[in-house]
């Protein structure tokens, strides 16, 4: 046993409980770039996960680096797996690997965004600890998704890596890369809810008793129902007056525990989560959950933070579900990829909603092919879409399958592939919710999948804010039976730019003012929040990130439409404007507060709240009460400033907020 853990100590890895030794592979990896001439090559030692283009976007970098590059790492055997079973388990590597052991090609994998397993025992030599060899590529191609997109594609073993250690009868780890165990729940109500559990094992030894061991437990532990079987057995249990699972309001997890037995002892378990709840769109109340109607507002994701790119940590993870949560969303779309394990297991702790889609993008408004009539393409796309369902079947936070992304119609008609994947998805899964989502004003689109959302940016790209509201009246009349919703709206901005009067801005320019980003916001959010039939409205985006194709704003190769900026360090104004109108905590926010070199002597103060009232002071002399409107603001307009320094403050009660804002040049109002 101590030679075991001195082993894995020195691997740089932990134990999981997945009922086999799950080691991470995390340190000692060497890298360097494929098709290198030289004779002696740097060989940096890195950790994974790693992308290397991890600092392209802090620098600016237009064409960022898509390459192929190669991982070695020599894997320390112990004596104790002699007769165990070995699989190598990529949670994602972006985006086509090859792997190798001791030189001898295992396998291929095709997609930067969903895990992928492959058994190594029979690669493993006696007395000789292997040498594994990754070769990985995010050089574009037209049989990989994404094709395109506003995004960058960062290479790398860009997500953890495990080995497997496991007996020789075991549950599969190679069923598209899933745990192997599936959680169905149907029939579900405040009084009953059937639970089904199907178990796929691996059985290499047929000779001896194999029997499947289920048990529910609740969220203390304690068993609640329990059943043994042979195995290939599907089993179903019924349980009375289920807790439920209730989102944010209260996320209650149930867990349901699967041990494999050979000849009555358990060799291997594994720990699935459990939320029990039913889900349902009506095309003219929105989004129900558990026959309650849940409002679904929040934000797009993308997986990129600065310094890392896609590269993240569990601590990432954490860091924006902090952020979110902070917010007060209630749901989030997981643009435009499958995202890694740690989100959808917090987000099921959390109670959030999730939209969850596969890399079918673009090319929106962007030069590239976008969707053409290949095999290979089409291939691919059901390939992610089964490896996206089976690894994340049981999150009960997913509750919808998005199908695409801003396809156009410039090559091939893309509609008889996609209904065909959408009744496709139905046969891996007929519990959720299949949506897209389009940016053509057109129905071409309506009939792909059970809902449909339109990404909309009036008042940034051409028109003017209110009209999100007539487009979502004329869309609601035109379709009255088709389920809609808001999939994308939002503007960029800069924390360093401003405006004092807000005049249209320039969305491919250079200025993108903070101000204009919060009218936007402000404007769009009174809008869509006024309108029930729209079942879903998500900002775009939560943060910053990287995007290859942009030249605009106060800094090359960003997408700055977050509320949130790239580093994760500065909330937005637009951020507390829906933290005011999401939230009943209390708070208080003084708006426009960067602004702090001012040309004109006479303002308006403008302050975000989930308080009644509050009292402004400038320069220590009261400017009096405002109450909050519906939208949650406060404003004071006709507020003198005094040339050079001015000191603002907003109270009530305990809470304040404060800011100093200097004239430089007063420029009286006429």
């Amino acid at each position: 046993m101590r030679k075991l853990f001195l082993t894995l100590w020195g691997l740089g890895c932990c134990l999981s409980l997945w009922g086999q030794n799950k080691l991470r592979l995390q340190q000692g990896w060497n890298f360097h770039f494929a098709y290198d001439v030289r004779q002696k090559l740097n060989n940096p030692v890195i950790n994974v996960p790693h992308t290397w283009n991890a600092g392209e976007v802090a620098a600016g970098k237009m064409d960022y680096t898509r390459t192929a590059a190669i991982y070695t790492k020599t894997l320390p055997l112990d004596s104790a797996w002699k007769d165990k079973r070995l699989f190598l388990y990529f949670e994602g590597v972006n985006s086509v690997a090859d792997v190798f052991i001791d030189q001898q090609w295992v396998g291929n994998h095709k997609g930067g965004y969903t895990a992928f397993c492959f058994e190594i025992t029979s690669f493993i030599k006696a007395g000789k600890n292997p040498l594994i060899t990754v070769q990985v590529s995010n050089e574009y191609r037209l049989d990989v998704l994404p094709l395109t997109g506003d995004f960058n594609v960062y290479g790398g073993i860009h997500r953890p890596v495990w080995l497997l250690v496991k007996e020789k009868n075991c549950i599969s780890p190679l069923d598209f890369a899933s745990s192997g165990v599936y959680v169905t729940q149907q029939n579900v109500s405040e009084k009953t809810a059937d639970v089904f559990v199907k178990t796929k094992l691996s059985l290499t030894d047929p000779s001896r008793k194999t029997e499947v061991r289920t048990s529910i437990l609740d969220a203390q532990g304690q068993t609640v129902a329990q059943r043994k079987d042979p195995a290939g057995t599907d089993q179903k249990f019924t349980l009375e007056k289920p807790h439920l699972w209730n989102a944010r309001q209260d996320p209650y997890l149930y867990r349901v525990k699967t041990e494999l037995l050979v000849n009555g002892q358990a060799i291997e378990s594994q720990t699935e989560p459990l939320g029990i709840r039913s889900i349902r769109v009506d095309a003219n109340e929105g989004f129900f959950l558990n026959g309650k109607k849940l409002d679904l507002h929040g934000f797009g994701y993308h997986e990129d933070v600065a310094g890392k790119g896609s590269a993240y940590e569990p601590v990432d993870y954490l860091k924006d579900m902090e952020l979110v949560m902070e917010s007060g969303a209630t749901s989030v779309r997981l643009t435009h990829y499958p995202h890694g394990k740690s989100w959808y297991e917090l987000s099921d702790e959390k109670g959030l909603i999730l939209w969850s889609e596969i890399p079918l993008v673009g090319p929106g408004g962007y030069t590239g092919m976008g969707y053409i009539k290949s095999k290979a393409l089409e291939d691919h796309a059901r390939q992610v879409m089964q490896e996206l369902i089976r690894q994340h079947y049981n999150h009960p936070s997913i509750c919808f399958w998005g199908l695409f992304n801003e396809l156009k119609l410039d090559y091939d008609d893309p509609v008889p592939f996609l209904k065909e994947l959408n009744q496709w998805v139905k046969t891996e899964d007929s519990t959720r919710i299949t949506t897209c989502a389009s940016f053509l004003d057109r129905d071409t689109f309506n009939e792909v999948s059970d809902v449909i959302a339109w990404n909309k940016y009036y008042g940034w790209y051409g028109g003017s804010f209110e009209q999100i509201g007539s487009w979502a009246d004329q869309t609601h009349r035109a379709y009255p039976a088709k389920p809609i919703a808001v999939s994308e709206y939002g503007a960029g901005a800069s924390i360093r730019h401003h405006q004092e009067n807000l005049q249209p801005v320039e969305p491919t320019g250079r200025f993108h003012p903070e101000e204009w980003q919060t009218a936007y916001h402000e404007k769009n959010w009174e809008e869509l929040c006024k309108r029930p039939f729209i079942w879903g409205k998500y900002v775009w985006v939560l943060a910053d990130f990287g995007s290859s194709i942009r030249t605009e704003g106060d800094q090359d190769a960003l997408n700055d439409k977050g509320l949130i900026t790239y580093d994760r360090n500065v909330r937005k104004d637009a951020f507390y404007f829906y933290k005011a109108n999401w939230n009943t905590t209390p708070m208080l926010y003084l708006a426009e507060r960067r602004n702090v070199l001012r040309q004109q002597s006479v303002t308006m103060v403008k302050v975000f709240t989930t308080l009644k009232e509050a009292e402004l002071w400038v320069n220590g002399v009261s400017q009096g009460r405002q109450k909050a409107d519906d939208l949650h603001r406060m404003r004071w307009p006709g507020v003198q400033l005094k040339p050079g320094k001015n000191t603002i403050l907003v109270k009530s009660g305990s809470l304040e907020d404060t800011g100093v804002w200097h004239v430089v040049s007063p420029v009286p109002l006429r």
